[in-house]
């Protein structure tokens, strides 16, 4: 087979990136290494960012989105039983984030590259990236069976997640990786429910972070933040909603709707980036590239911009013979990685609960939620971030 861009990875970011690459008529081959039902399976977050929105109907696959999806122009936060709103729309200059589960917005690229009759190619085992930091053009090797399958291309984006090939295709004396583990988790319970807050709310106490989030007017999802030790076994549907329940204001726990549990896991949090994005002909995007804490849902969006970046230098590549975008790359989206890296932080810094953490460090974090409230410039700088800086 031949193709002009080989995409590893066929979840959100390649999808995308395939689906407007195909809009300019830049062919494109997917290769997902699991079946599309297990790609739908994962429950993932679902705050877009303005830019991202914008992406979606860019790639013509915004329609279910602008219908069903839930603009929000604000969140609340708790201190320990406080409820104060932060206005996005007013702090950020009138820009909003919209709420649309990543299921269902893999689904409509999934529909999207179906429709178009796009390449992308189910349950690849073995695939081996070759000849990418080489004169000659790279190709791309999976096993189908007892067959080995050839694609030859000019161009190799490794949208394949933390544990995919790509990164590790490339030599470990050319990568920086910088990591920053956190010493707890995030317990995640989706129930069908009626979701407790037209808006998200993040919870700061005494007993750790919580956060109220949802998927639509039916269906929930909610966190507690839990030890590193701790099992999701450890946990009974009723337990979850009792110490979620005491992680929220009174008001609030008062009207929590609690149900059975569709789906329950325990994510560890962890800050990760690796340098640089791109070797050759290979283009790191993502999960591949990098990776933050869901606190300040960054994560999609991250990845997001990568796509943007790759899209737009793609198209500068073949349609105008201009290699510009192809050159910086690395660098631009390296600059966005690490703002979103350091407002992710920021965000975890501020609302949870760390282990033996001292009482300096206790009253340094409630003096930073405290002046957030008190200031128009800080609550503008958390909007900026949170609503998408520009690509």
């Amino acid at each position: 087979m031949k193709t002009q861009i080989c995409i590893i990875g066929g979840g959100p970011s390649g999808l995308m990136l395939s689906q407007l690459l195909d809009r300019k008529g830049i062919e494109t081959i997917v290769l997902e290494k699991h079946s599309r039902e297990y790609v739908l399976g994962r429950i993932r977050a679902g705050v877009l960012e303005h830019g991202f929105a914008e992406l979606m109907r860019e790639a013509g696959c915004g329609a279910r989105m602008d219908a069903e999806g839930e603009i929000h122009d604000g969140f609340e936060i708790s201190d320990n039983g406080v409820l104060r709103r932060v206005d996005l729309k007013r702090h950020s200059g009138g820009s909003s984030v919209v709420v649309y589960g990543q299921t269902e917005l893999t689904r409509d690229l999934y529909d999207a590259r179906a429709a178009a009759g796009g390449h992308v190619i189910h349950n690849v085992e073995d695939v081996v990236l070759h000849d990418l930091n080489t004169e000659g053009k790279p190709w791309v090797t999976y096993r189908d069976g007892d067959e080995i399958v050839r694609i030859d291309c000019d161009y190799v984006i490794g949208a394949d997640g933390f544990h995919g090939v790509s990164r590790k295709s490339i030599p470990a004396d050319v990568l920086t990786e910088y990591e920053k583990l956190y010493p707890f988790g995030w317990l995640g319970v989706l129930s069908r429910t009626k979701p407790v807050n037209p808006e998200l709310i993040y919870a700061k106490s005494d007993r750790g972070f919580a956060l109220c989030s949802l998927r639509s007017q039916v269906l929930s999802r909610y966190y507690i933040q839990v030890p590193l030790s701790d099992k999701v076994e450890d946990w009974s549907d009723e337990a979850f909603w009792d110490e979620l329940k005491a992680r929220l204001p009174d008001e609030v726990a008062a009207r929590l709707e609690a149900g059975p549990s569709i789906e329950k896991s325990i994510a560890p949090l962890r800050s990760f980036v690796t340098e640089p994005m791109r070797w050759g002909s290979l283009f790191l995007a993502g999960d591949a590239a990098h990776i933050v804490p869901p606190t300040g849902a960054r994560g999609l969006n991250s990845a997001a911009s990568d796509i943007y970046y790759l899209y737009h230098a793609m198209m500068d590549h073949y349609l105008k013979g201009d290699d510009t975008g192809l050159e910086q790359y690395s660098q631009k989206a390296l600059a966005r990685v690490w703002k979103a890296q350091r407002f992710s932080w920021w965000m975890t810094s501020l609302l949870h609960r760390f282990p033996e953490t001292p009482g300096y460090d206790q009253k340094l974090q409630e003096t930073e939620l405290a002046y957030l409230f008190s200031s128009d410039v800080a609550l503008a700088s958390l909007a900026e971030n949170y609503v998408g800086l520009p690509f």
